[in-house]
């Protein structure tokens, strides 16, 4: 077995024994993670941490169990609760990316990864043997996903901005013309928050038989609340999209969403009709409950103000960054802003999430002009060789 495999023991304190532990011992070493990890304990930008201020009208709904069978289109012969609310969510959700629930299918995740995972296996339904065109901005999770699908990946190069090449793409895609193409697209690339361009994309791959599946879990939110983005959704050719609602509105646990047009028509004169399948039999319907309360105490109204804000904030952050001598880059209308990798004192004070030389934050809940002075002077310190 490798180092890396190896097994480690479970911390002592934490080993579930034969016989209970001691109720109130348990309780303090709760209460102390819940202090360690709570909002205003240590700066966190890399990902969200902005629970705080949700977690009032979201509370109650944890002391819930809600089980669901099948999807939420399907008849069911047992009273739920949380169909009726998922359905508003979906509802939400496809207008965003420019469909109805008549043109549109899906289900909310438990995680984005599930809705990916769904959207890859409906979308090779329609392909005679794809490969999937995957940009090497991509997130990790769509060549995972493509890994625990056994499909055959084609990395595409990307251009410096962090979008698909689309010339890459259509030189891979001629030289296994007739096969099928699967491209996933990405709506906020993890380093750059770039926006791939549907249309073109699916321009250049045209040389058989194409399905475009978006991962918009990063930036489909802010893209549809702005018009700086190029051609990213259903509503500019895409067949299929994930999305995620969990990071921007703060929620305590992942949320995903899978949409997928219903009818679709390849070069073939057979139109394919997708129906709803899920990924799994039994699931919660929590993700959907808390997404459906966070999004109708905001409204559309709430959820672009949301938007506008985060975008001020990463606009002022390109110009703090800039002055302080780091180089930062952000693509238009994204929420992420990337810069030069800082000093060790700097990731680790910060929780930065970087790779190679650049790191960037994303400017959600915790970030605010403050936070964004704050760290912008650290910046500059470590370029003049301070330490912390």
């Amino acid at each position: 077995m490798s180092p890396r495999t190896a097994l480690t023991p479970p911390d002592e304190d934490l080993a579930i024994g034969f016989q209970p532990s001691p109720p109130a011992a348990d309780t303090r070493a709760l209460h102390q993670l819940q202090r360690a990890l709570a909002p205003g304990e240590r700066p966190f930008l890399g990902l969200p941490d902005h629970l705080g201020q949700v977690m009032a009208e979201l509370s109650q709904l944890l002391g819930l169990f809600n089980g669901q069978q099948d999807g939420p289109y399907d008849d069911t012969r047992f009273a739920d609760g949380t169909r009726a609310h998922e359905k508003a969510v979906l509802t939400y959700f496809a207008a965003l990316v420019g469909a109805s629930l008549d043109e549109a299918h899906g289900y909310v995740a438990a995680s984005p990864r599930e809705a990916l995972l769904h959207g890859l296996v409906m979308a090779r339904r329609g392909l005679p043997e794809p490969s999937v065109y995957i940009s090497e901005q991509a997130h990790y999770d769509v060549v995972r996903a493509c890994e625990l699908l056994g499909m055959n990946t084609v990395r595409v190069h990307a251009l410096g901005d962090g979008t698909m090449d689309s010339d890459d793409l259509r030189l891979q895609t001629r030289m296994r013309r007739g096969a099928g193409a699967l491209v996933v697209a990405t709506c906020g690339t993890p380093l750059h928050g770039a926006i791939d361009n549907v249309a073109e994309l699916r321009a250049a791959a045209a040389f058989g038989p194409v399905h475009i599946h978006v991962d918009a879990s990063a930036g489909g939110l802010a893209a549809a609340h702005t018009d700086l983005v190029p051609p990213w959704s259903l509503a500019h050719g895409a067949h299929s999209i994930t999305l995620s609602g969990h990071p921007l509105l703060g929620l305590p646990v992942p949320a995903g969403v899978s949409l997928a047009r219903r009818v679709q028509a390849p070069p073939t004169n057979l139109p394919i009709t997708a129906p709803d399948r899920l990924l799994v039999g039994a699931r919660s319907g929590l993700s959907a409950l808390l997404l459906w309360t966070r999004l109708r105490s905001l409204g559309r109204a709430g959820m672009a103000a949301v938007v506008a804000r985060c975008q001020e904030i990463a606009a002022y952050a390109l110009a703090q960054f800039e002055a302080a001598g780091v180089a930062p880059e952000r693509f238009p209308g994204s929420l992420t802003v990337t810069f030069e990798r800082p000093a060790r004192w700097v990731v680790d004070k910060w929780s930065l999430h970087y790779s190679g030389d650049r790191a960037r934050i994303v400017t959600t809940g915790p970030m605010t002009y403050t936070a964004v002075d704050e760290l912008a002077a650290d910046l500059s310190a470590a370029r003049q060789g301070v330490a912390a």
